[in-house]
């Protein structure tokens, strides 16, 4: 890949440049947990997004996609930045470099980013916090400006919500910067306090399983269930001194819930206080090497997701439920926000072709259409790449 870029990169600049990676993730347990204050449980994984840059003369920054060739490259000016419908995908870099010159960093000159992705898009294994992240990265290194990692991962999201519109939590941008190999990250969004703890599968293998549904975070129902929860906790803080939902563990929700004035509000923040608590038990199996019950709370998670907060549809739906009845999966559940997008699967690596090959049988059938499967490694968090 890296080799193909550079080539590509000299042909379209004229000019040799460095090579970074930022990967996607996938989120263990812990679904839409983050901006509740909740735990989360992520990993970094070995797909994710290339690029190759180089600083520039003039002020002028032009990004180049081979995920979308047919936009061409895409010319903007550092002195000029704003979100424009028609950049598509450079709007998230855009937003980075401009969270980053208005936190005081000051650069006067522009550069050239040739990027690829092998995230496939709108999967939710976040292809644009993987963008925001080695944009970042990118920036930090070719002006020498010494941010922390931790500085990036915030300007990412924040890029996100305030350039793009999209009120995404922490969690995406914190584990791609910060992930490490053969790690996940249990992260309490609330504080940012975290720690690393391995992820010791023995003899199963993570799978990701794509609905091949493209789903548009901002457009689908994401930011209605962001406002249900905010709601929520008005209504549960008129009863009870909490900052997030998550404050509140599932016995101390049960004697005040009566508050929420609405029996579907009532449910999401069942969902999201719940949830916090399977990804605390969670940890505490993966620790043990108890990888039985890690995958019996995946499949609550999962569970809850779809009647308690109802994200996830037929297609994922379908391939979880599918997955529960084959030998050898231990756990099954969707990641990331839903409606689409992927579910993830821990399965003995003794019956992974069996599992696949029974999985995407029925997916077919039921949803009229084929489904992708990726068998996941997890690795390390964004950076600049030795070439």
């Amino acid at each position: 890949m890296i080799d193909k870029l550079t080539k590509q990169f000299q042909e379209l600049f004229h000019t040799d440049g460095e090579a970074f990676f930022s990967p996607g993730r996938v989120n263990l347990i812990g679904e839409h947990t983050d901006y509740n204050g909740g735990m989360v449980f992520p990993c970094a994984i070995t797909y994710g997004t290339y690029a190759i840059a180089s600083m520039r003369d003039d002020e002028e920054v032009h990004f180049f996609s081979n995920n979308f060739k047919d936009l061409g490259e895409i010319v903007c000016n550092i002195n000029d930045l704003h979100y424009d419908q028609q950049d598509d995908w450079t709007n998230y870099a855009k937003g980075v470099i401009f969270y980053i010159q208005d936190k005081g960093h000051t650069f006067t000159k522009g550069c050239n980013i040739l990027v690829e992705g092998n995230i496939p898009n709108g999967a939710g294994l976040s292809s644009s916090a993987s963008l925001e992240v080695l944009t970042g990265t990118i920036i930090n290194e070719l002006y020498h400006l010494n941010i922390p990692m931790l500085d990036i991962v915030k300007i990412g999201q924040e890029a996100e919500n305030k350039f793009v519109g999209m009120n995404c939590g922490i969690m995406d941008q914190f584990i791609i910067g910060m992930g490490k190999k053969d790690h996940a990250i249990a992260l309490d969004t609330a504080t940012l306090n975290y720690t690393y703890a391995p992820v010791r599968l023995n003899d199963a293998s993570i799978v990701i399983m794509n609905t091949c549904k493209r789903r548009g975070l901002a457009d689908s129902k994401y930011n209605e269930r962001r406002s249900e929860c905010e709601t929520a906790l008005k209504e549960l803080q008129s009863r009870v001194d909490i900052k997030n939902l998550c404050d509140l563990n599932v016995e101390q929700f049960d004697k005040v819930k009566d508050a929420i004035q609405s029996e579907v509000r009532m449910r999401r923040a069942k969902h999201a206080i719940s949830e916090n608590q399977r990804v605390k038990e969670a940890i505490t199996a993966l620790e043990k090497d108890d990888i039985t019950t890690f995958g019996k709370l995946m499949n609550a998670s999962h569970i809850s997701l779809r009647d308690d907060y109802e994200v996830t549809g037929i297609e994922l739906d379908t391939l979880v439920e599918a997955s529960w009845k084959q030998d050898g999966c231990i756990g099954a559940r969707m990641t990331g926000a839903g409606f689409g997008g992927c579910a993830i699967a821990i399965v003995k690596n003794d019956a992974i072709d069996a599992f696949q090959n029974n999985v995407k049988a029925e997916y077919l059938e039921k949803v009229g259409y084929p489904c992708e499967f990726y068998i996941a490694s997890i690795g390390d968090g964004a950076g600049k790449m030795v070439k």
